[in-house]
Formats: C-alpha cells, sequence, structure tokens
C-alpha cells in the first residue's frame, strides 16, 4: 500500500450525521462548512471562512451527541458516525441567548445595511433584548478613510485577525480586561494617529459595522455592483464597486485567484479619480490662435480660455485628418503610446490601428521604462515573458528569495502573502540596497552595494555549482548552455565578489545552499532588478539559478517579476510593443510578416518601431511630429 500524506488524509470523507440526516466531511473542514454546504445556516459572528477560526462569540455552538457541553461548530471538526445537531432546544435556546446578549448591546443607530447580529436574531425570531445596555464609548472618525464606532463593537476579533495574520500589519489589537476589555490601534491611539496603512481589510472584516468607509458611505442604499479588476498594480486583485446613481460609493474586495478577497488602500479606497471635476466628459478642441509652448499650463479652473467643447464627430474628424496629413506626407512621422491599464483588447486594437493605420510599429507603452528587460530575459530563457505562477504560490514554498523590491508600497496585497509565509516558517530571503519593512520578517536581508546585483547573484551561482548543489537531471534533460554559464561563473566566486556587493562570503554561500537545496524555492524581483543598464543581465542571472536547480515547475518554485500597472503584462502579449506582432512574433521575421499582412489585409512595415525612449529622442529631432496617445 502507497504512504497516505498527511494532507491527503485531510481529504479524506468522513460520513456524520447532522440534524438526522447523514453528510459526508472532511477531517480538515469544520462542521459549520460542512453545514453550509449541505443547507443548513449555523448561526455566526467571530466566524469569517477567510479567517482562522477563533470560536469566542459562541454563537454557532451545537449539540454532540454524548458530549456533555455544547461545541463551537467554527472550531470543531467531525469525527465518523458523530451526531451533530444544530436545532435541538440546548443548542437554540444558547444560540438565542447569545445573539440577545449582544443585541443589548448594540446602539439605536446602526452603521451599517448588514448587521450580522440584527440578521441573526431576524432568523432567530429573538425581539427587543430583556437586558441593560453597556456604557457606550465615543466614536472616532479621525481617520480619512475609515469611521471607528465601538458602541456596535461586539469584540468577535475578526478585525484583529483580518489585521495581525491576513495583512499582518499588526495595527489592531485587544486590550484591558472585563468590561472594560476593547478593540485598540496600537496604544490606543486614534485610529487616524497611528500607524495604519488603511487597506481596510477590517471594514471588510467587521460583521455589525464598527469599522465602515468614512461619512456614512455604508448606510447609502446601492443601486448595482460592478465585479472588477483593481486598476492599479500587477497583482491582479479583484474587486466589487458598490454604485449609486452611477458613482462609485466604496469598495469591497472580491475573491479572486491572486487576492481572494484582500484589497490594499489603493485598490480599496482610490476610485475617487473617477468622479475627480477635472475628468473630461465631452472632447475638447484647442481654440484658434491659443498656441503651445515648453512652459504652458492648462487652468482647470479656466479650461475655456484655451479649449471649447466640441461633439464626438467633430473631435474625431479633426484628430483623423490631423494624422492623416503627416501619415500621407511621412508616415514615419507618426507615433502611438498606448496604456497598460487598459484591457487586452483595447491594447490589440490600438497596435492594430498604428501598424494598419499610421503604417509604421512606433507603438509602445510603460513597459519599456518597467519590466522590459525582464520580459527580454525570461523570452530568451524559458520562452515566455510571463509570471510563471500566482504570488500567492509563496505558501507552497520553502524558500522565497526577493531582491529588488519593496512589496508592502508597491504591491502590498503581494506583501501580505509573503507575510502570511514567512510567519508558517517559510525562509525568505530579501536582497536590496535599502532596509524595507519586509526584512524584519527575514531569515537573510542581504544589504549589497547599490549597481552591485550581477556581482551578488553570480557569486550565488559559483557557489551553487562549485558546492555540487545543481540538478545535474534538470540541466541535462530541460536546459542548454550551462557548460556556457560554469564557464562564465569561475570568474564570481564569493570571496571575490564580498568587497563589491558589500555582503560577506560565508552569507552569500549560506544563502545558495539555503536556495538550491529547498524542496521549493521561488525568486520574485521588482523594478530595482530590471531599470538598470544591465537588467535584463540581473534578469539573466535570476533565471539562471531557477534553471541550474530547478527550482521551476512546480508549486512553491518559479519566477515572478512584480509588474506595475494591472495589465502591463496583458499589454505586451497583445503586441503593444515595437518590435513584435500580439504573441511576441517579430515584425522582422518574413513569415510572421506575410502571415499577419494576410490576416489584416493590408501592407505592414517591416522594420521594427520606436520605442517610448527614442520616440522622445525623435520628437527633439523634429523627426515625429504627430502621436495619438
Amino acid at each position: 500500500m502507497d504512504r497516505v500524506t498527511n494532507r491527503q488524509l485531510a481529504t479524506m470523507p468522513i460520513g456524520f450525521k447532522l440534524n438526522g440526516r447523514t453528510v459526508v466531511g472532511r477531517p480538515d473542514e469544520p462542521i459549520i462548512e460542512t453545514a453550509r454546504r449541505n443547507g443548513v445556516a449555523i448561526p455566526h459572528l467571530c466566524y469569517s471562512r477567510s479567517l482562522r477560526p477563533d470560536g469566542n462569540c459562541r454563537a454557532c455552538v451545537v449539540e454532540i451527541k454524548g458530549e456533555r457541553v455544547l461545541a463551537p461548530s467554527c472550531c470543531r471538526f467531525p469525527t465518523q458516525g458523530m451526531e451533530v445537531s444544530t436545532e435541538s432546544p440546548r443548542a437554540l435556546a444558547s444560540q438565542k441567548m447569545v445573539i440577545e446578549l449582544l443585541l443589548s448591546d448594540m446602539p439605536e443607530r446602526r452603521y451599517t445595511t448588514n448587521n450580522e447580529v440584527d440578521l441573526w436574531a431576524k432568523q432567530l425570531g429573538v425581539g427587543l433584548p430583556r437586558f441593560a445596555a453597556r456604557e457606550q464609548p465615543k466614536a472616532d472618525v479621525s481617520h480619512p478613510a475609515i469611521a471607528v464606532n465601538l458602541d456596535s463593537c461586539i469584540q468577535c476579533t475578526r478585525c484583529v485577525r483580518a489585521c495581525r495574520e491576513e495583512q499582518v500589519n499588526d495595527v489592531i489589537g485587544y486590550a484591558f480586561r472585563g468590561e472594560h476589555s476593547k478593540i485598540v490601534f496600537d496604544f490606543d491611539d486614534p485610529m487616524g494617529a497611528s500607524t495604519c496603512v488603511a487597506c481596510g481589510e477590517c471594514v471588510q472584516a467587521c460583521p455589525t459595522g464598527a469599522l465602515m468607509p468614512a461619512r456614512e458611505a455604508g448606510l447609502e442604499k446601492i443601486d448595482k455592483t460592478v465585479d472588477s479588476v483593481c486598476p492599479f498594480c500587477g497583482v491582479g486583485c479583484l474587486l466589487t464597486y458598490q454604485v449609486k446613481d452611477n458613482r462609485i460609493l466604496f469598495v469591497t474586495g472580491k475573491d479572486g485567484p491572486s487576492n481572494h478577497g484582500r484589497l490594499c488602500v489603493k485598490g480599496r479606497y482610490g476610485f475617487d479619480y473617477a468622479h475627480h471635476p477635472h475628468r473630461l466628459t465631452k472632447p475638447l478642441v484647442r481654440r484658434p490662435g491659443v498656441g503651445k509652448s515648453e512652459d504652458f499650463i492648462v487652468d482647470p479652473a479656466d479650461w475655456s480660455a484655451v479649449f471649447r467643447e466640441a461633439t464626438w464627430e467633430e473631435a474625431l474628424e479633426l484628430a483623423g485628418s490631423g494624422l492623416r496629413r503627416i501619415r500621407d506626407a511621412d508616415r514615419f512621422a507618426l507615433a502611438g503610446f498606448g496604456s497598460a491599464k487598459g484591457s487586452n483588447e483595447e491594447a490589440y486594437l490600438f497596435q492594430k490601428l498604428v501598424r494598419t493605420g499610421f503604417g509604421t510599429n512606433n507603438v509602445d507603452h510603460c513597459t519599456r521604462l518597467c519590466h522590459a528587460s525582464s520580459v527580454a530575459a525570461l523570452l530568451e530563457g524559458i520562452g515566455s515573458g510571463a509570471v510563471s505562477n500566482q504570488v500567492n504560490d509563496v505558501l507552497n514554498a520553502e524558500v522565497i528569495f526577493l531582491i529588488g523590491a519593496n512589496p508592502t508600497s508597491n504591491h502590498p496585497v503581494a506583501a501580505t502573502w509573503m507575510k502570511n509565509a514567512a510567519k508558517q516558517g517559510v525562509k525568505l530571503i530579501v536582497a536590496d540596497p535599502r532596509r524595507t519593512d519586509l526584512a524584519r520578517h527575514a531569515r537573510y536581508f542581504l544589504q549589497f552595494n547599490p549597481d552591485t546585483d550581477v556581482a551578488l547573484l553570480n557569486a550565488l551561482i559559483y557557489t551553487i555549482i562549485e558546492e555540487g548543489l545543481v540538478n545535474e537531471a534538470f540541466v541535462k534533460d530541460r536546459t542548454s548552455g550551462y557548460e556556457q554559464l560554469r564557464e562564465n561563473a569561475q570568474k564570481f566566486s564569493p570571496e571575490e565578489m564580498a568587497p563589491i556587493c558589500g555582503i560577506p562570503a560565508h552569507t552569500i554561500r549560506e544563502v545558495a545552499r539555503l536556495y538550491a537545496g529547498s524542496k521549493a524555492s521561488m525568486i520574485l524581483w521588482g523594478m530595482g532588478i530590471s531599470q538598470h543598464v544591465h537588467g535584463t543581465d540581473n534578469a539573466r542571472c535570476l533565471i539562471a539559478l531557477t534553471l541550474m536547480t530547478g527550482q521551476i515547475g512546480r508549486p512553491g518554485t518559479g519566477l515572478h517579476p512584480l509588474r506595475g500597472q494591472n495589465n502591463v503584462q496583458g499589454a505586451s502579449d497583445a503586441g503593444l510593443i515595437p518590435m513584435v506582432f500580439p504573441d511576441y512574433q517579430s515584425v522582422e521575421t518574413p513569415e510572421i510578416h506575410s502571415r499577419f499582412e494576410k490576416f489584416w489585409d493590408t501592407k505592414l512595415d517591416n522594420k521594427r518601431g520606436l520605442t517610448v525612449v527614442e520616440i522622445v529622442n525623435a520628437i527633439h529631432a523634429d523627426e515625429i511630429r504627430g502621436m495619438y496617445i
């Protein structure tokens, strides 16, 4: 018989009785979840599927045959043959008593239309409470985005767990004793004066409205919800806009592959630009006689002195005729800048417009100033410019190697997964010239000298080769060029590189052993790697580290460049770059060029276009005279 792992055992079915009916659960699934799957709703307040079960509200108690006391179903797991009742007189009496006691402490005024105490009271038939109310604390409206109303707090600690265990920001705590116990921020500071980073995870977790979006947004009746992708960084968090009268009131996290409901301050509160008074809602045309100059600035309060409103038909004809006039005189004098914040479809259509309408390949976007060097190295090294796995796959790793990135600032949700992993025992290696917030969670913090990335990474490669840590089978079966790599690495011993990069040779060797020797190591990097004159070489070193140790293609392994914009990967895939058609097919390869000419039914330029930087230089040289941005 094959050996069964603990993970496999946790998924094996367990039969037990629930309210007299036989159901099938799992050893790793609490009774409350098995009940939910089988259509039985058990009251709960402190329990949330995304948080660690705490079992402190006792609203979810059930009766188990043969046991003297009631059991919290959020913390109790089934065993074979167990008989559970969620609706016995004892269980119902206890559930109702818990709800009534909590209801007695609720203020007359509600701060949310979805107070879970009210919802369960209604479902259980609990009327007006018989008990006296507590002394109510004052409201705290010191935070610009979050209103704190602890008179609605039931001390379920969902906000504490969301802050300390999910986001790992360690701001919210539970302080004092007895009737004086309460939720606090840092050292019982006002929330606005605390170290809160405004991720809003506590707001999303709160069941009673004690923590809510500021200015009573949670009391507004929503017209509709719109599911979308966060418009900021490249983590790819899913979210839901709560809309009334075509205005976004607040945002909630949606369960997606990269965020599983989590958001950061940008995704949760950075939506006011959609309703900003300076946002254009009608086309504007420059007035006759108003010239252009390099120091010209439009006063948003007096835009009509420079522009006049126009119809869409007039504006499109004016723009199109101007671009057409330049194209007919010299098609290479036109260029286009696309956006990494648009959809794949928009990126595809924009690059097609420039190539078929303008007649050139002068089309680019922000990847040129972001991870273009990483994409070039990835295409060269592994044949794909994309990340190899989701960022939350770090939870399956044994070692995380993070270099040239500050995720807590630039990719906060990604940082939460890394902090979760570190708290679970995953060994985090942070390499960066400056000390970042994640350094306090790291097993090794390599604060190397600026611009010495290649020296440090090649020293790691040298150590792995010298100490026989190379995955010979993987290298033989799945790679090429290893002999050249080994020959090149001979010049980069840790002892020789240590004075250059500033990291002791013994530390470099320890890190190399840790990365190469683990069952699963994952590399993540940011623009501290790519935004260099030798950015491609930096990325090549990381790819070499991965391939020579076989740390790719399994859970918890791989390469993950942390992208800057929310669809910079998709925009590049769709061809929004000057040297390739969609899917990274070279514009200079005759067979590919002919295929796209036939597909788009027009003649195309067969030379690579200008990049963002080259276009700007060409503008100064008066070679580019028209642009669509």
